[in-house]
């Protein structure tokens, strides 16, 4: 060092070595390192800057040949990018690490002025689409009815055949018609000899009545 005697230098040395060696709790470090970081609190925020100092990288590419520009400036964006994000923290934490859990009062009124939007939206669809969808059954209704007016029904003659003979069926009508009236005949004839034994029974009954009284 110019104008500063080496002896000053080397006394200066012994002098620190001998305060450093008398004083042992200076020389071993009793807190954690400095954090030098930036501190900041959200972390949108920061990409905010990130873009607005972004627009000015972008602007500096004016300055470069166009055949390297593109190139150049993608290097120059993520160079910065990269610089300020290890050289933050967001509430004491890593880039990396760090999210934002909440939302910004400009998140939430854009998010009510589309609520709002949506919930006009519906009940102008509430008031609308009834009426449309009446008009749209009515018409449907009325084709249909359209439809069935036009619809007829496809009627296929039967072909009916004459019989040769008929005699044949006269006769055998006959035959059938001669049975059932013996059956008939036959039946009434039963009826009445059970009538008549009725009649017998109920007269022995009433007869052996009178004799036992």
């Amino acid at each position: 060092m110019a104008g500063v005697p080496e002896t000053v230098l080397v006394s200066a040395s012994q002098d620190q070595d001998a305060q450093a060696s008398s004083d042992p709790q200076t020389s071993a470090p009793t807190s954690p390192l400095q954090d030098f970081r930036v501190r900041c609190t959200l972390k949108r925020a920061v990409m905010e800057v990130m873009d607005l100092c972004g627009r000015f990288v972008q602007e500096l590419g004016a300055f470069l040949p166009e055949d390297i520009r593109e190139l150049a400036l993608r290097d120059v964006q993520w160079t910065f990018e990269s610089a300020v994000q290890e050289n933050v923290s967001i509430k004491g934490q890593a880039w990396q690490e760090a999210t934002d859990h909440y939302l910004l009062d400009s998140d939430i009124k854009v998010l009510e002025d589309e609520f709002d939007e949506l919930i006009v939206d519906v009940a102008t669809k509430r008031r609308q689409y009834p009426r449309r969808i009446l008009e749209s059954i009515i018409k449907t209704l009325k084709a249909q009815h359209e439809i069935l007016k036009q619809y007829r029904p496809v009627v296929y003659p039967v072909d009916l055949k004459c019989d040769p003979d008929p005699a044949s069926h006269v006769e055998n009508l006959k035959c059938r018609g001669d049975a059932i009236a013996k059956k008939i005949s036959d039946a009434m004839k039963m009826v009445l000899r059970e009538a008549k034994t009725l009649a017998a029974s109920k007269a022995w009954l009433q007869s052996q009545v009178f004799t036992k009284a």
